[in-house]
């Protein structure tokens, strides 16, 4: 697949029209559940629930990642060091450093990542 050919979703219910984004994606008991609002062949655009005690693992990406916490609260390890997230603060997750995502309590986030 050639760059004209990359694939690009969207998701509709925002294309040109206002939403709360905490209302559109749900909890579900014992889940992480996600949403992809935007995915193009520069970068996506995912939104997180994540029920009490749920995580990622630690793991590294290429890109930065922006999370922008929407609700709740959690535990993130980046590069070995733990920072505790509330709702409405941002942080930026470096590229190719180790991250992880731990629930301290059901919390939903905003994953940005633009790809160079």
């Amino acid at each position: 697949m050639n760059s004209k050919e990359a694939k690009t979703t969207v998701l509709h219910d925002c294309l040109g029209k206002n939403k709360d984004l905490k209302e559109l994606v749900e909890y579900s008991k014992d889940s992480v559940v996600s949403k992809t609002i935007l995915d193009k062949p520069t970068g996506t655009i995912t939104l997180f629930a994540f029920d009490k005690g749920q995580k990622l693992s630690e793991h590294t990406t290429p890109y930065d990642a922006v999370v922008q916490i929407l609700d709740g609260r959690a535990k993130l390890t980046i590069g070995g060091e733990n920072v505790e997230v509330f709702a409405g603060q941002i942080i930026i997750m470096p590229g190719n450093v180790p991250h992880a995502v731990v629930a301290e309590e059901k919390f939903k986030m905003l994953l940005s990542m633009i790809r160079t």
